[in-house]
């Protein structure tokens, strides 16, 4: 038998397995006539684009063969799994992996009865799948994904197919442009096979219905040389994609434009042609499951049975259904095997980071809260160590931000990657840069997952306010790491870091379109196993939270710092312990050490701090007598229960720090119910009094906007005088200050377009 017949029976048992795996949970090998029992009672799965999906599949398997070629796909089309699924049961991977789905007939029924089937397996390439490193349920990201997965691994092809119902994304759209960032002397190759089929669920495909030479004329202005394979008869199809294919890996050589593949087949090609007189193959009818109604209408069932017939499986499998020895020998061998190779586990191939020691960057603390520093430049002399110390393994995404975001000591010991044009006015652009930056949050974010899933570690830097443009991409990469940590094949890999700068708090020149910390309260529903948020309040616990992320695994870390100068806080060894905690009293701050606080000043986030230290200093002036606790909080998970998160307090370890029955006034960097939300079940909620963003903003000063949203340190002490028994009615003559000195503020902003020199330049005066 040739390689086009062995590809051809590959390509019919996979879609042999396909259909069995919408339609049946028994009589897999079709030994007696189909019965309504061998069909599942409820029929779900997408067959339009899982033919096209096994096609290509059969193809690359014989060119990691014959050119022994390292090799991983992304399924980009939506619910691709019938055809991944089947693939990787083809390879041997999935008996490996779940030995009870056993590579024979009773493997097969086990197959096809899970497939999105209650306690089985979902419809797309999920994390339970071998070989996926792409979940495939939403769309737009496969193409960012295989650029990811294929920086600094010289050598790798990642084969991409990408559905043209998600080719009309805008993620996806953008990431043509991924090629200018790619090296092929240092990094692997990606091989973008755009599959038109025509149609999504009920509408026609743009990019399939525009003519071919515009298309073409758009593949070659994203940089790519395109070949078009097209056609609905199978051996013309095989024979161009055969011959296709190998020009194109030769071309991956030779130094030009990356070439890539428009694949044009029919819309659930080999399926039924019609179905009661309506055209189904070739239409959007054949999308999800082209004949339904089967267990009830007999025809339908016959239609079925001669539609899973016409694969020839006799030909194909045994009578145990264990795969015939000419389908088994178009498996390449071992790793090679798309579906086991180990770029698709990444915690295989993973390294730890070569860290240099976070405390070597300390800054000098003399006494607390009197200096300035500016956090994330200081961060950004220990990343530029970890870069030079981890040339292949480590990179920094961020949207057009890295400078501005004062990480600009990276740019000591690398530029940006950049493949395109270059101009003399340039500076820190080179193709083998360290640094990702295109304006595109979609773009950074699948580029850093694509990265990290296949072994390598990373962080994403962006504006806090524009992080909420992945949200979704956020949801997903949580979701599967939530997935994979229950899997016990899948190797934990290093954690999606973000830090989120140029916050909303210091977005007063920016104004409101800029100001938004609602990325928190996104993170904040995903399950405790899988999320971490940090708000360190100044360089040097931004430095220790930093060390222990860049050290974790399996997690989504947030860390919120700021870059404008904030003041000094703690000495490096007072910032680890405090971190180490994630909650703690400022004993520098409090006076209430031996005695009860009669009012604790709680607070998360650098502003919210300056401003809560700065209230409690006019307190201590102000009345002295007055018992003041301030508590900081760095890990915002401690403020959930410990059953709820394992960095959660205890409900007894809660009340020692914030009490049960004290009023407490949380200054709170973003939407202050989400302070409610984590401690809502705590001992003394009611006296829980939550300040933090409320949507007020525009173009003003810093301290402005504080007011804007009564953070301020004059409304946090009017709060107090509020809320603290018996201060009401002593207090008129000191709340009528704070009110007053807060106009005095706003209009001096007004006058000078500057906030006060005593706001500017405060510091703690004890």
């Amino acid at each position: 038998m040739d390689v086009l017949a062995t590809a051809d029976a590959y390509w019919r048992a996979a879609n042999y397995l396909s259909v069995g795996q919408i339609y049946l949970m028994d009589n897999p090998l079709l030994a007696e006539p189909l019965r309504p029992e061998h069909v599942k009672p409820r029929l779900l799965g997408h067959w339009g684009t899982t033919p096209g999906l096994n096609f290509c599949f059969a193809h690359l398997n014989r060119v990691i063969k014959e050119r022994d070629q390292d090799m991983i796909y992304i399924c980009g089309p939506g619910h691709g799994g019938p055809a991944v699924l089947a693939h990787a049961w083809l390879e041997g991977t999935y008996t490996e992996r779940y030995p009870e789905v056993s590579q024979d007939a009773d493997g097969m029924r086990r197959l096809f009865r899970q497939f999105s089937f209650p306690g089985g397996v979902p419809s797309h390439a999920a994390p339970e799948t071998p070989g996926s490193i792409h979940e495939g349920g939403e769309l737009g990201y496969s193409l960012a994904h295989a650029y990811g997965a294929a920086f600094d691994n010289p050598g790798l092809v990642v084969a991409c197919v990408i559905g043209d119902g998600e080719a009309e994304t805008g993620p996806l759209a953008t990431s043509w442009h991924s090629n200018k960032f790619l090296n092929p002397r240092r990094d692997g190759r990606v091989l973008p096979i755009l599959h038109l089929n025509g149609y999504k669920i009920a509408n026609p495909t743009v990019l399939a219905r525009i003519p071919e030479d515009e298309l073409l004329k758009l593949m070659e202005g994203y940089g790519h040389r395109p070949h078009v394979v097209a056609g609905s008869d199978p051996a013309a199809v095989h024979e161009a994609m055969a011959a296709t294919l190998d020009t194109v890996f030769d071309e991956m050589g030779d130094g030009g434009r990356p070439p890539m593949i428009i694949l044009r087949t029919p819309k659930g090609w080999t399926g039924p042609h019609e179905v009661d007189g309506l055209p189904v193959e070739g239409t959007w009818r054949a999308h999800q499951v082209p004949i339904d109604d089967v267990r009830r209408r007999p025809d339908r069932l016959a239609m079925l049975e001669e539609w899973m017939r016409s694969y020839r499986p006799h030909e194909l499998f045994g009578e145990d259904g264990r795969p015939a020895p000419e389908i088994l020998s178009t498996v390449p061998d071992g790793p090679r095997r798309m579906s086991a190779n180990p770029h698709t586990n990444g915690g295989e191939l993973l390294r730890p980071l070569v860290l240099p020691d976070f405390r070597d960057y300390a800054v000098e603390v003399k006494s607390h809260a009197t200096s300035p520093t500016e956090p994330t430049k200081v961060l950004g002399r220990l990343l530029r160590d970890v870069i030079a110390a981890n040339s292949s393994a480590f990179r920094l995404m961020g949207p057009d931000e890295t400078a501005s975001n004062r990480l600009s000591a990276v740019f000591e010991v690398t530029d940006k990657a950049w493949y395109a044009a270059t101009l003399p006015t340039d500076e820190h652009l080179s193709p083998d840069g360290r640094v990702m930056e295109v304006l595109s949050e979609h773009l950074c974010q699948g580029w850093l997952e694509g990265y990290l899933l296949t072994g390598r570690h990373g962080l994403f830097n962006c504006y806090e306010a524009f992080i909420h443009i992945v949200d979704a991409m956020f949801n997903q990469h949580a979701k599967w790491l939530e997935s994979s940590q229950k899997i016990g094949w899948r190797r934990p890999i290093a954690s999606f870091n973000y830090l989120l700068s140029s916050h909303v708090w210091r977005q007063d020149h920016n104004g409101f379109s800029h100001q938004d910390p609602g990325f928190l309260d996104v993170v904040m529903n995903k399950k405790s196993s899988v999320v971490r948020v940090y708000l360190p309040p100044d360089a040097n616990t931004l430095l220790s939270v930093a060390d222990h992320c860049l050290r974790s695994r399996d997690y989504v870390n947030v860390i919120v710092a700021g870059k404008h100068p904030v003041l000094d806080l703690m000495s490096m060894d007072e910032a680890v312990a405090h971190c180490t905690r994630g909650v703690g009293v400022f004993d520098w701050a409090s006076n209430d050490e031996g005695a009860e606080p009669d009012v604790v000043l709680a607070c998360a986030g650098d502003v919210p701090t300056l401003e809560t230290l700065a209230a409690a200093a006019l307190l201590r002036g102000h009345l002295p007598e007055l018992k003041v606790r301030v508590v900081n909080v760095v890990d915002l998970m401690r403020l959930q229960p410990s059953s709820e998160h394992p960095h959660g307090m205890s409900d007894a370890e809660f009340d020692t720090v914030f009490t049960a029955d004290k009023p407490v006034i949380f200054n709170f960097h973003g939407y202050p119910w989400l302070i409610h939300r984590l401690t809502y079940r705590r001992n003394g909620h009611d006296n829980l009094h939550v300040r933090g963003y409320r949507e007020e903003g525009t173009t003003t000063t810093p301290f402005d906007m504080a007011m804007m949203n009564d953070i301020d340190r004059y409304h946090l002490v009017m709060d107090v005088v509020d809320r603290v028994p018996g201060l009401g009615a002593t207090q008129a003559h000191l709340r009528q200050h704070m009110a007053d000195a807060r106009l005095r503020c706003r209009i001096h902003t007004r006058e000078y377009g500057e906030d006060p020199v005593e706001i500017r330049d405060w510091a703690w005066p004890y």
